[in-house]
């Protein structure tokens, strides 16, 4: 078992390449199920939920190449021929779910082993199966298995989410990709990550309106597979809001290239209200912390609002700022988990239900602290840049679901942190 040790350091000093997006790159995977070609993508993460997600589509028949050249990852479908997606591969990440639309919709029926993933709370899979049906599926729950058909396709139909969904936004609007008719989607995730699935859609020859708002309207190819053309994966915008915070805490000017400031809007505004201020270009930024860092309340949201996959790291800043943060958790009810590993380094934090009480300006100290999901790991390895002493994170398998090479980049800007076996 693997685990990062973190010792103090005065400050952190240059750049951080920020990889291609997580969120972003495992749609855009599931996404080739529907090209009739094989697919070429630029900029996909080395971490491990990409690995999980490219081992399943393996399985069920597909191939992909990521040898040949470092830079480009091949991805062919045109083979796939087993439609039911196991328990042994579900079970380790969540976003396996969404291979169920587009091998739905492109051979009539599916078998998805209900997800595991994150211990965040429930993140339910209702609104995905209640869409599809409405699109014609027959939908049966079977030993820990979602078994989906759709003899004579699915067709096109209006969906209004009861609630902002972003993985069954992407999970539906790949079934109506190669659905009979029109679908119209209401209520629907506008995330980046979302965004950028349907622009590829769109030019891939699958028409959708709408692209970026709440309303999405998809062009159905009744069943014809698609041509998809070489594309590169956009920024990780949670990547490079987490190494914002390593220069906020650290108080540290550290520079994001190939990063997409337009993404990060209310990350750097939280940040500049806790006094930092920024140089942007088109592709960099430059983070320029402030020696005082101010108290702040923070709501997490669906975008363009605040991120709640940024709230963890915000929490550990807010550790150091000068008066009382508040932090209101609104979309997952248990991801309050790291409050307790905070606490163990010395954290000032109070819990009320889905709201923290963050009081600042207390010394850290280093010792051991054990991840529990995928940013709270991140949040850890904040707090230890900072602590007094050693920090020992453990359980970082966490960690590198989601961060590709954390310890390297922050290695190159001065941190005192190293990967050790148990």
């Amino acid at each position: 078992m693997k685990y990062l040790q973190i010792k103090r350091v005065n400050s952190l000093n240059g750049q951080i390449k920020i990889s291609g997006a997580k969120n972003a790159s495992l749609p855009l995977i599931a996404m080739t199920i529907l090209a009739k070609n094989s697919v070429s993508i630029k900029n996909l993460p080395h971490v491990a939920d990409i690995n999980t997600l490219l081992k399943l589509l393996s399985n069920l028949g597909a191939s992909f190449d990521r040898d040949s050249n470092p830079d480009i990852t091949t991805v062919d479908t045109t083979t796939l021929h087993d439609t039911k997606a196991n328990y042994e591969i579900v079970k380790t990440m969540r976003a396996s779910i969404l291979v169920l639309g587009p091998i739905l919709a492109r051979f009539g029926h599916c078998e998805v082993s209900l997800p595991g993933g994150c211990a965040i709370g429930q993140r339910p899979v209702d609104l995905h199966l209640k869409a599809l049906e409405q699109m014609g599926a027959h939908i049966d729950i079977k030993a820990g298995y979602i078994e989906a058909t759709a003899p004579n396709g699915l067709k096109g139909c209006e969906i209004i989410f009861d609630k902002i969904t972003v993985t069954g936004t992407a999970n539906i609007v790949m079934a109506a990709a190669l659905a009979d008719g029109i679908t119209t989607i209401t209520n629907a995730a506008r995330e980046p990550e979302v965004v950028q699935l349907c622009e590829i859609l769109n030019a891939s020859g699958v028409n959708i309106d709408g692209i970026g708002t709440a309303i999405l309207t998809i062009h159905g190819t009744s069943g014809k597979l698609i041509n998809i053309d070489e594309f590169s994966v956009i920024p990780d915008r949670i990547e490079a809001g987490t190494y914002l915070c390593a220069g906020a805490i650290s108080r540290s000017e550290v520079t994001l290239t190939d990063v997409e400031p337009k993404h990060l809007g209310a990350v750097i505004s939280k940040l500049e209200e806790m006094g930092s201020s920024f140089t942007m270009t088109e592709d960099t930024i430059t983070i320029h912390p402030s020696e005082t860092i101010n108290a702040v309340k923070i709501v997490t949201q669906e975008y363009p609002a605040f991120p709640t996959d940024m709230q963890a790291q915000f929490m550990a800043v807010a550790t150091q700022a000068n008066g009382t943060s508040i932090i209101e958790e609104k979309l997952f009810e248990n991801r309050f988990m790291h409050v307790s590993e905070l606490q163990r380094m010395g954290a000032d934090i109070s819990l009320n239900g889905h709201t923290a009480t963050i009081t600042g300006g207390t010394k850290l100290s280093g010792t051991d602290v054990m991840a529990t999901d995928l940013r709270a790991s991140s949040a850890l390895v904040l707090a230890g840049l900072i602590a007094d002493g050693v920090t020992d994170v453990h359980r970082i398998y966490h960690l590198d679901r989601g961060y590709d090479a954390l310890e390297v980049k922050l290695q190159n800007v001065g941190a005192d942190i190293v990967r050790l076996s148990e």
